[in-house]
């Protein structure tokens, strides 16, 4: 340790029972019991005092704040896989270090993913809610009613192939999708191989090829609306999208417009461009059996958020140990 035996830590939100309790047991832990978001005003006193931060992805850690942090505040150790929501930049430019918690989620947000590409497709939801809504008023079985779309045989087109990419792209070819993908690197031959996969350098070729599209990039300003209306435009009326990455990839405006005209078949989210809020617009599709709508629940498992605050304390404790945090999020290169 540096100054302190045990360094003081500020939580922003209230993580899984098991973690707190380590937390406690291994800093000064300020907990956040009853789970509401910190004020900014909260969080600028938190910046003052605390040597490391604990955010989530909800915590808007920008320039500003961090110009306001106190000289003891070293660490900001992210209780998140992106980090988007931090200005790293900023933060190394005080000397602070940030992490991350990456490698723990992809297997639940494929998952997930999985779920929605399922769902929209053969109208889950839909046919849920007969039973839920109108209990006593199904009349059984019929060859022609509630009819979906079969997944197998189809082309599925991935939106970035890192880790959960390519977690979604292995599960997508147990169900017999052909598998194409557009990505800033190819992968390795291996992969390809295995998964049978067709790379587009070109992401317009690709939209306008597959019937399912799943979003599996990272937010950066370079994928800030990628699926714009001219994008959209391009695929076919009998297409899906898909979206468990970040609701501003897609010009959300523009994909209602796409779902209302009829130029796409549905879609389902996970995540939205003004999260928490959710457009209404959005929501009447989702009661018109249009679009499947989560709660931002993709990498919502006990499992999941165990392993992430588990990350959390190693990096912690690596860097009050002297050494480097082992998931350490870099500045940009200028």
């Amino acid at each position: 340790m540096t100054n302190r035996k045990r360094p003081k830590v500020y939580i922003t939100r209230k993580l899984p029972d098991a973690v707190e309790t380590r937390m406690r047991e291994l800093f000064e832990a300020e907990l956040n019991i009853d789970d509401r978001p910190p004020s900014r005003e909260q969080l600028i006193a938190a910046v003052k005092e605390a040597d490391v931060l604990v955010p989530t992805v909800t915590d808007r850690i920008d320039s500003d704040l961090i110009a306001q942090a106190g000289s003891q505040l070293k660490l900001i150790a992210s209780f998140s896989n992106g980090t988007d929501h931090i200005d790293v930049d900023a933060a190394a430019k005080r000397g602070i270090t940030v992490t991350n918690t990456p490698n723990v989620l992809t297997e639940d947000t494929a998952d997930m993913t999985m779920a929605l590409i399922l769902a929209v497709p053969r109208r889950l939801v839909q046919g849920a809610r007969v039973l839920m809504d109108k209990p006593g008023e199904w009349e059984g079985w019929s060859p022609t009613w509630m009819l979906g779309r079969r997944i197998w045989g189809k082309r599925i087109g991935i939106i970035g192939m890192g880790r959960i990419g390519t977690a979604v792209a292995r599960r997508a070819k147990a169900f017999g999708l052909s598998i194409h993908y557009h990505n800033r690197r190819r992968v390795s031959p291996a992969t390809e191989e295995e998964l049978e996969a067709t790379y587009w350098d070109s992401l317009d070729q690709m939209l306008a090829r597959v019937d399912i599209v799943s979003v599996n990039c990272p937010s950066t300003p370079a994928t800030f609306h990628l699926l714009s209306a001219r994008r959209l435009a391009l695929l076919q009326p009998s297409s899906y999208i898909v979206n468990t990455a970040r609701g501003d990839i897609i010009d959300e405006d523009a994909l209602i417009q796409a779902l209302r005209a009829g130029k796409i078949a549905g879609a389902g989210l996970d995540v939205f461009e003004n999260e928490p809020a959710v457009n209404p617009k959005l929501v009447k599709l989702a009661n018109e059996g249009k679009v499947v709508l989560l709660p931002h629940t993709g990498s919502a498992t006990i499992e999941g958020r165990i392993d992430m605050g588990d990350k959390v304390i190693i990096n912690i404790r690596t860097y009050f140990d002297g050494h480097r945090p082992p998931n350490r999020v870099l500045p940009s290169r200028t």
